[in-house]
């Protein structure tokens, strides 16, 4: 089987088809993130790269059984600006439709986020299919509510049951699932903002403190006091437990800092969703 994978970031298809046993002859991988692309030639030296996705027209690649990609999502997310299609990122949605059109793959999976329904309804309409909602709550201890259009045939998902203190190391968390990672995780949060806002997923290494401080939830002002006099007892998710979030084999994006580490892991795939969608796929062993 050859694949196409645009936008690739960190491969999490090729790690997904790996893992259901796939027979790919031929993975190919559209990325221009340098450290992306680096943690791809470490895990999948067999990868062959073509870059920018503007420039399919120049690839040289066999004929294409499956083309998959999750298209830059800023514009459609609600927690961005919704610039939609204007967002010079997410526009480049047409090319995984041109790319789609000329190649006339067998299979085809594209994934984005949760969005207003009209934008939903136009890719609907290029896509030649609606989209499945998927949350990869049910096969991970993250909160993921992500759109899949495709023409693979998808079986319901068995929720796995994962929480969120089942992957963590040395720590513990009130919520049974973590959400928001992203390219700026562990950048500008703390106590406050967690508590009240709920944002950038925090964890504890004193279940004590945990408990006493998320039960009465002190009040606005006093939670910088608190979360600084007590800086040991909660941190961030490390790369390594987001890692587990999102399914990809442990250390598989060590070799780049810490920061990339974060940005990869928040733009990828959960891997273990990916995987239950291609067992859908009619290959030859």
């Amino acid at each position: 089987m050859n694949v196409l994978s645009l936008f690739d970031g960190m491969s999490c298809g090729k790690i997904a088809l790996d893992r259901i046993g796939a027979n790919v002859e031929n993975y190919y991988s559209s990325e221009i993130d340098n450290d992306a692309i680096i943690i791809n030639k470490k895990n999948n030296p067999d990868i062959i790269h073509l870059g920018d996705v503007t420039k399919w027209r120049e690839w040289d690649t066999k004929n294409i059984d499956l083309l998959i990609g999750g298209s830059p999502c800023q514009g459609f997310s609600y927690a961005g600006k919704q610039l939609n299609f204007k967002d010079p990122r997410s526009s480049l949605f047409f090319e995984f439709v041109n790319i789609k059109n000329s190649y006339k793959p067998k299979y085809f999976l594209l994934e984005n986020v949760n969005m207003k329904q009209e934008y939903q309804d136009i890719i609907s309409n290029l896509m030649g299919v609606q989209p499945i909602k998927i949350n990869s709550s049910l096969m991970s201890a993250g909160l993921r509510d992500r759109l899949y259009w495709t023409n693979i045939p998808i079986k319901k998902i068995v929720d796995k049951n994962i929480n969120l203190n089942d992957i963590l190391e040395n720590a513990y968390s009130e919520k049974s699932k973590s959400y928001c990672i992203d390219a700026n995780y562990g950048k500008g949060s703390n106590l406050k903002r967690y508590l009240h806002r709920g944002s950038r997923q925090i964890v504890f290494t004193c279940k004590d403190f945990m408990n006493n401080v998320t039960i009465n939830k002190p009040e606005v002002e006093e939670c910088n006091r608190i979360g600084k006099e007590n800086r040991s007892k909660w941190r961030f998710l490390t790369p390594l437990e987001c890692e587990r979030i999102q399914t990809v084999p442990e250390g598989y994006t060590d070799g780049v800092s810490t920061f990339q580490r974060y940005k990869m892991l928040g733009n990828g795939w959960t891997v273990d969703v990916i995987a239950h969608i291609f067992k859908g796929l009619h290959y030859e062993a």
